[in-house]
């Protein structure tokens, strides 16, 4: 299960934090966002191997983001 795998992403969009975009678009060439209400917090790299790979970069950076706060 998603949650499971990538927690502090669940719990980011779960909670009304804040939500994450995939998939490039004619602002952003990274793979994905992790956004709140003040914009953007982080972004990805262009390219990866995986999906997977991907959200577990993103869900370590969040993690990292958060305990900064």
């Amino acid at each position: 299960m998603i949650d499971q795998q990538y927690p502090t992403l669940a719990e980011w969009v779960l909670s009304g934090a804040g939500w994450i975009e995939l998939g490039r678009n004619e602002y952003s060439v990274s793979l994905i966002r992790i956004l709140d209400i003040g914009g953007m917090l982080w972004e990805s790299e262009r390219d990866y191997e995986t999906l997977n790979e991907a959200l577990a970069d993103a869900d370590a950076a969040l993690k990292e983001l958060l305990q900064m706060l």
